[in-house]
C-alpha cells in the first residue's frame, strides 16, 4: 500500500486514498455505483477489484492515519455502520443474526512508514464474508492462492446493489 500510495502521489500530486474515496462517492447513483452506505463521517463501498464476492471497505470521510485520530462522532457512526453491514451479510445469505462468517481487517498508517510515505496511508477497514452464495463458501482457486490473482463471479456493482437491497 505504501508503494502504491507513493506512486500515485508522484503521478498525480494527490493522495491515493482521498482520490479513491472521492471517486466512489462521486459515482453514487450511476451505473458504476459501488457505495453500500454513505454517512456524515463514513463511506462503505465494494472495491473495484474485490477479491471476495461480498467485500466492503469502510473509509472515514476525512483522512486520518489511525483509530486514535477519530473523533467521538466518527467512532459512533462507525459502530452503527459496522453493525448495519454485518446484518446485511446475514440477510443476504438468510443466516440468523450474527451467523454469517466474516473477516474484518483494519489498515492504519505504520508507526515507522519509511522515507517519503509519511501521511500517505489512510485508516480503513476491509470487511468480507467467505460466503459466495446461500450455503456455499468461497474457496480459493489455485490462481488465487498461488498467484494472488483473484477470480470473482459477482461484479462489485452487483454485490453493492444486493447489499443495499437487504438493508436492515
Amino acid at each position: 500500500m505504501i508503494t502504491a500510495a507513493a506512486a500515485h502521489r508522484r503521478r498525480t500530486g494527490r493522495n491515493l486514498f482521498d482520490d479513491l474515496l472521492a471517486a466512489e462517492r462521486a459515482a453514487r447513483g450511476t451505473a458504476g455505483d459501488r457505495v453500500v452506505l454513505a454517512g456524515e463521517y463514513w463511506t462503505a463501498f465494494v472495491p473495484y477489484a474485490a477479491h471476495w464476492p461480498y467485500e466492503v471497505h469502510l473509509y472515514p470521510n476525512r483522512r486520518v492515519g489511525d483509530l486514535l485520530a477519530l473523533g467521538d462522532a466518527e467512532r459512533a457512526e462507525f459502530c452503527t455502520f459496522y453493525l448495519d453491514l454485518l446484518r446485511r451479510f446475514d440477510r443476504l445469505f438468510g443466516e440468523g443474526v450474527g451467523r454469517t462468517p466474516y473477516i474484518a481487517a483494519w489498515h492504519q498508517s505504520p508507526v515507522d512508514p519509511g522515507p517519503g510515505s509519511s501521511g500517505e496511508l489512510a485508516l480503513h477497514m476491509e470487511l468480507f464474508t467467505i460466503r459466495r452464495t446461500v450455503g456455499k463458501l468461497k474457496f480459493l482457486a489455485g490462481s488465487e492462492s498461488g498467484m494472488d490473482v483473484f477470480i470473482n463471479d459477482v461484479s462489485p456493482e452487483t454485490a453493492a446493489q444486493r447489499l443495499r437491497e437487504v438493508s436492515p
